[in-house]
């Protein structure tokens, strides 16, 4: 079943401010990772002189491999810091498709040294590959410690692969990625001491040292310091929890001089709410309304920790990390506006809806009519500015003929000048985006976020 909503007045507020913090890029970012790793591959280039006989070019693929899964493996961490800049100008759904491929790398790579060094030592000590194994790991220094980070690493890549993620909570597989501090930490220590470019070359340990002395700050102030700061500064708590539908709540937070976490709309916190069930966790959720005096998110019961949700109370502490994502009216480069939404992912584009200028249309789709959040409100909204609204429910099936690039032709008129902004379950993002591009929306203009894990 589809419905609409369709005022003819087209208006809209001012656009937001623009943020004065700095933003990188993802460009400039491939070319600055991509020049570090050629500097990597320098490090051991400069320190070999020739190759000679299988055990040496095993010795040297080993020592190519150690040294860019360390890199990488420091890339990965300070990919996932939580650094405003990079979080703002590259996308926080951009930054988790790169942290994932880089941990198959890391995880590559690091499997590739362990085999090439250990079969290239055998081969010199013409000794046997378990016996050579043994000889390693129980005498030589640091090598304990790099069989632990390289089991760390292995373990990290078994729990993110698709399958294992599907059966995990998100705060189980949350936590358990911070064992790959400690990989870094045990890998760190393992290069340093037997790696032959860092053992006589004290420039190349000072650059080792603050690249991950670099990130590691990173992590601190971002990850761990700043939270606490934001929430000393603004003293978040509960105002209100509101409840939308029968497993839908929306939670007021208030605080002080919230105007200086210059949060724009279609942005999200990292949320700990600080009760004795919750205040081990912090989880993602939008902003499902433009951000003022109070920051307000609107949350399904989708598993246990949205679940929890429902019984906050008002009064109740809170912890804030944040804003970030980049799916915001910055990324707008044509006055008209599509919004396609799915089921709970209407909360950034609800906020988007209601303050971007120009011509805006939203289409909202969700398998029932119960699950169209907030529908009265984006009702009031659409009449306010004079925007216009389609909502589409049905069972999963019936939503392929929505998709059709000339079905959503006629939603929206002049389709290839919009830009299109789409949040919702991977299945329909994934069909909507498609359809705006066979409907001849160029990628640049065609916007998504998603939080899945």
């Amino acid at each position: 079943m589809t419905t609409a909503y369709a005022p003819t007045r087209v208006s809209g507020p001012p656009a937001p401010a623009p943020r004065s913090a700095a933003i990188v890029r993802p460009e400039p970012l491939l070319a600055l990772i991509g020049l570090g790793a050629v500097a990597v591959v320098a490090l051991w280039w400069r320190d070999t002189p020739y190759v000679a006989g299988a055990d040496g070019w095993l010795t040297n693929a080993a020592r190519i491999t150690g040294l860019l899964a360390g890199y990488a493996m420091a890339v990965l961490i300070g990919l996932m810091a939580r650094v405003p800049a990079l979080e703002h100008g590259v996308g926080t759904d951009r930054l988790t498709r790169w942290h994932a491929l880089g941990g198959r790398y890391v995880v590559g790579l690091a499997a590739a040294h362990v085999l090439t060094v250990v079969w290239g030592y055998s081969l010199a000590d013409r000794i046997g590959v378990v016996d050579e194994t043994v000889t390693m790991v129980l005498t030589f220094p640091d090598m304990l410690k790099a069989t632990v980070a390289v089991l760390l690493l292995l373990g990290t890549g078994i729990v993110s692969a698709r399958a294992a993620r599907r059966r995990l909570r998100y705060e189980t597989w949350y936590h358990l990625h911070f064992y790959t501090y400690l990989a870094a930490f045990l890998a760190f220590g393992h290069q340093l001491g037997t790696g032959a470019e860092f053992t006589g070359d004290p420039v190349a340990r000072v650059a080792w040292y603050a690249l991950y002395l670099g990130v590691a700050a990173l992590v601190i102030w971002y990850r761990f310091l700043a939270p606490v700061r934001l929430s000393l500064r603004h003293r978040l708590r509960v105002a209100e929890v509101v409840r939308e539908a029968p497993d839908v709540v929306s939670i007021h937070v208030t605080g002080r001089d919230l105007g200086r976490l210059r949060a724009e709309p279609g942005q999200f916190f990292r949320w700990r709410f600080l009760t004795r069930e919750l205040w081990w966790s912090a989880n993602p959720y939008s902003l499902s309304a433009a951000p003022g005096g109070t920051l307000r998110i609107t949350v399904k019961a989708l598993g246990d920790h949205s679940a929890a949700l429902t019984a906050l109370r008002p009064g109740t502490r809170v912890l804030a990390e944040g804003p970030y994502g980049a799916l915001t009216g910055r990324l707008r480069r044509r006055d008209k506006v599509l919004l396609i939404a799915g089921g709970v992912g209407i909360t950034p584009l609800r906020a988007l809806f209601e303050t971007l200028p120009g011509e805006v249309t939203l289409l909202y789709r969700a398998r029932t009519e119960a699950g169209l959040v907030l529908k009265e409100e984006l009702e009031r909204i659409a009449q306010a500015r004079g925007a216009r609204l389609f909502f589409s429910t049905g069972p999963r099936s019936d939503a392929e003929p929505l998709f059709d690039p000339g079905v959503l032709a006629r939603l929206a008129p002049g389709l290839k000048d919009h830009d299109v902004y789409v949040c919702g379950p991977p299945e329909m993002t994934r069909a909507a985006i498609a359809a705006v591009r066979a409907a001849g929306v160029p990628a640049g203009r065609v916007h998504h976020e998603s939080f899945t894990f």
